[in-house]
């Protein structure tokens, strides 16, 4: 069957997230030292880190919505060290803003402009990532959300809601990510076709089935296109 859709994960698949996740928890810091000292003369930004996860893990059902989870922690941040509650969308802009200062690897673009004349483009997503606010929102015809969707990758029910915007059988949809269990496994349980995107060359990790494989591997966004005409 010919692919008519092809579905993207966005963190280290379009962008390295690491960097980007790591520049706006310094931004986030550095504005909370100024407008609630006692926060971070308390705990120093290793330990703010250590503090929101151990607090996210007593939300496990809410781990698909990183926004909100955040902005709960926020609040109880706040209380815990006697400031208002007033300012939680304020320090979560701060963090969001630079969460979304990415910068795209240099194939992405050309991949971009290519594809969407052939194919019906979508985003598969467990972040908060904002496709509008970093400006390649014209590229898709849809994103999907763990926030949205109520569930996240590898969860069939995420993938599922892309269907349902692709309005094409999932033998037709092929999905492109870099997590082998989230993107890859995840996507062939619902029965659409996949894409690995392995820059490194790591060799296949397998999984709780040996017969599943990704059907397609590429370095680069690049390579994509000669990928989806094998498979498709």
């Amino acid at each position: 069957m010919s692919i008519e859709c092809v579905t993207f994960d966005l963190d280290d698949t379009l962008w390295a997230v690491g960097p980007v996740i790591m520049r706006a928890e310094e931004e986030f810091y550095a504005w909370l030292a100024q407008r609630c000292p006692r926060i971070t003369t308390a705990l120093d930004r290793a330990q703010m880190v250590a503090h929101r996860r151990g607090f996210c893990q007593q939300y496990p059902h809410q781990l698909h919505d990183l926004t909100a989870l955040r902005k709960r922690w926020l609040a109880h941040v706040f209380d815990e060290f006697g400031y208002s509650e007033e300012s939680v969308e304020k320090a979560f802009r701060v963090f969001w803003e630079h969460r979304n200062a990415v910068q795209l690897f240099a194939e992405v673009t050309p991949a971009m402009e290519r594809l969407r004349e052939r194919y019906t483009l979508g985003v598969i997503t467990n972040g908060n990532a904002c496709v509008e606010h970093i400006g390649i929102a014209h590229w898709f015809d849809f994103v999907v959300s763990a926030e949205h969707a109520g569930a996240s990758k590898p969860a069939p029910r995420i993938f599922q809601a892309a269907l349902a915007h692709a309005g094409v059988e999932a033998a037709r949809v092929a999905h492109v990510g870099d997590e082998p269990a989230n993107d890859v496994l995840g996507a062939a349980g619902v029965g659409m076709r996949t894409v690995w995107y392995n820059p490194a060359g790591a060799p296949w990790p397998g999984g709780p089935d040996p017969d599943a494989v990704p059907d397609a591997v590429i370095a680069s966004l690049a390579e994509l296109d000669g990928a989806l005409a094998r498979i498709g």
